[in-house]
This record gives C-alpha cells, structure tokens and sequence, in this order.
C-alpha cells in the first residue's frame, strides 16, 4: 500500500469538503489503484487528509490524469497557504486500517530513530489491544525515508477515546508509547468523513 498525506490551513472548509466530494464522484471511478481516504479539520482550521493507493505506481498514474491537474490545481487556490504532501511507501495497518465507521479520528505526526520498533507497536498483540481499548477500531501508520510517521487511529467515538485515554497501559506498552509519542504532533478530526473504493 501507498498513502499520502496531505496538509494545510483552509479556513474555506465547506468549499474543500466539496471539492474533494467532487473527486470521489467524478475522478475517482477512473483513478487505478485508488483505495480510500480519511480527511477532516481540526479546530486551528488545519486540514489533513491521508489518502491510500495500491502502490506508488498507482498513485503516480493518477496524478498524471489531466483531469487531476485541473481537480488538483482548484484544490490548492481554496486553502489558505502553503500545503505539505508526504509520499509514503512504507505502511502498517492496524486492524484492517480502520474503518470508514469512525465517529473520531486523531492524526500523530512524529519522527523515530527505530522504524522497526514502531511497526512492532503497530501489530504486536492487537487482541490485547483490542481488550483493552475496544473503542480503538483500526488505524495506518505511514513512514517516510527520514523516519517522520503519520499514525492515524479510528475511534468508535470521541468519549470513548477520551475515557480510553484514562486507561493505563502496561509497563511495556508505557513505554513503547513514550518512545513513539515524543515529540510528537497530534491532530484531532473531530468531525472527520470518509472515500473508499
């Protein structure tokens, strides 16, 4: 699998959502290898948008579309500044990814020295996972060559992600989250929506 991530101010949200609504109603049945894609706004009006594809190639075919240049280049004149694009080959999925059933979803961006130790995290143990926090229903972790990472986790709920919070890990679980988390930058979709294939 492919993700990219996308990243940016837009105070014009309605006018994005469309426009991307746009995209999955008329670019997206010819885009091959198109999979999905989880977007929202956190509350400082910045956008964030993970998308995934088969592969590299496929994502890369898709942007070669002429009619994507055109989606694409509308797409840039409604945020409010500069926007960041992260190309990842490198993906984790977290049970099955998540789900487009996703009441709330956080977005971790941070960097690590140990990619190895990260993914570990990712699929180690995810029935204990599961016990312990069932309002965790999924989640992908992208990571690019220099060790920066965008997590993303679905939640059944905001509140029951917050009482999941309250719960305390193991001590090695402790302490792989420390690792991962620090430093770290958390964005928080409360209303987020979904496009899948």
């Amino acid at each position: 699998m492919f993700i990219q991530i996308i990243q940016g101010t837009c105070t014009r949200q309605q006018e994005l959502h469309e426009h991307l609504d746009t995209w999955r109603n008329e670019l997206g049945p010819g885009a091959p290898g198109w999979l999905g894609g989880t977007y929202g706004f956190t509350d400082d009006d910045t956008f964030v948008g993970v998308v995934r594809f088969e592969s590299r190639d496929a994502a890369m075919a898709n942007s070669g579309r002429p009619e994507q240049d055109a989606w694409a280049a509308r797409m840039m004149e409604l945020f409010d500044g500069p926007v960041e694009f992260h190309d990842c080959d490198d993906v984790t999925l977290l049970m099955d990814g998540g789900s487009d059933q996703a009441g709330f979803v956080q977005v971790i961006r941070g960097r690590a020295d140990d990619p190895d130790r990260l993914r570990t995290m990712m699929t180690t143990d995810t029935d204990s996972l599961h016990r312990m926090r069932p309002e965790i229903i999924g989640g992908t972790l992208a990571i690019e060559p220099d060790g920066t990472f965008t997590e993303t986790v679905a939640f059944t709920s905001e509140d029951a992600a917050r009482q999941g919070e309250q719960v305390e890990p193991p001590p090695e679980v402790r302490a792989d989250l420390d690792y991962a988390m620090a430093g770290a930058q958390f964005y928080d979709l409360h209303h987020p929506w979904f496009e899948s294939r």
